[in-house]
């Protein structure tokens, strides 16, 4: 006689779909950032483009490249973006990597050293960089420290500034490769690029910084950002950067003024797009 195996009744299938609510306070929140963001733009874009005399013009756009000015200050300000980008990240990249193979116990010294300058505000540091350059005209005109004083304050390229904003990018340049850094076994990567014979310089070049391309970028882009915006220590210090021709052409014309602000909001979000578009294409490639 065979035995009679009993069928156990499957049971039914538990379903995990919840049922959707709907997402009101989502589009709630979205509605609150977008009013908060765009009416102030559309305000200044209509007060740009809209004078009671000439009625709806954009030729205030057109005025922006002929205005007197204008491209020697974006120009002054572009390049010293580029070199602040250079010298932080030449500065910071390198100091990140010695401290995580070598010394991991100095992290949070280097993390309270590179977040320093948040806690100190900036009419602050330019009133000492301003009282240096003050004093030191005088109590160096006997050493070669005179010509290298002088030689960084040239009006046509003031390398002071790079220097200030070096300082000032610290605090985001370090979160964004640090980012990076605990996204990759740094520690691996070195090891197995050493042991097969590649230098330090390839081991930094072929090896960490093509894994680093993203949180670079986004170092780069806050960078860039940041000097584009900056006008505090410009306009104390007396440079001609472009925040500070901005404001010295409010006071001629105050829609030409509107209209470069706008024009330069939308240029930065258009590098902010590319780049998160940028990393996205790669994530999804990857």
């Amino acid at each position: 006689m065979a035995a009679v195996t009993p069928i156990l009744d499957t049971p039914p299938a538990v379903s995990h779909d919840r049922p959707r609510r709907p997402r009101v306070w989502r589009g709630v929140v979205l509605g609150v950032a977008a009013l908060y963001f765009l009416v102030p733009l559309g305000a200044s874009l209509w007060f740009a483009v809209y004078n009671e005399q000439r009625g709806f013009s954009l030729d205030v756009f057109w005025k922006i490249f002929t205005a007197e000015g204008f491209g020697k200050s974006v120009l002054l300000s572009l390049a010293l973006a580029a070199t602040t980008i250079a010298v932080v990240l030449a500065l910071t990249l390198p100091a990140m990597l010695a401290v995580r193979l070598g010394a991991p116990r100095l992290r949070p010294v280097l993390e309270v050293i590179c977040t320093l300058p948040l806690v100190v505000p900036p009419i602050t540091f330019v009133t000492g960089i301003g009282t240096v350059l003050r004093w030191g005209p005088d109590y160096l005109a006997a050493t070669p420290f005179w010509a290298t004083l002088i030689a960084i304050q040239n009006e046509t390229f003031p390398v002071v500034l790079v220097l200030a904003y070096v300082v000032l990018a610290l605090p985001f340049v370090h979160r964004s490769l640090d980012a990076g850094l605990r996204a990759i076994d740094v520690g691996t990567l070195v090891e197995a690029a050493r042991n097969l014979g590649a230098s330090w310089p390839h081991v930094m070049f072929r090896v960490i910084i093509p894994n680093l391309r993203s949180a670079i970028a986004s170092a780069s882009f806050l960078t860039l950002a940041l000097v584009l915006g900056e006008y505090t220590i410009a306009a104390l210090l007396g440079y001609g950067t472009f925040p500070v021709w901005i404001l010295t052409v409010s006071g001629s014309d105050g829609q030409l003024s509107v209209a470069v602000s706008i024009l330069s909001l939308l240029l930065i979000w258009l590098l902010l797009l590319t780049l998160s578009s940028g990393g996205s294409k790669r994530r999804s490639s990857s």
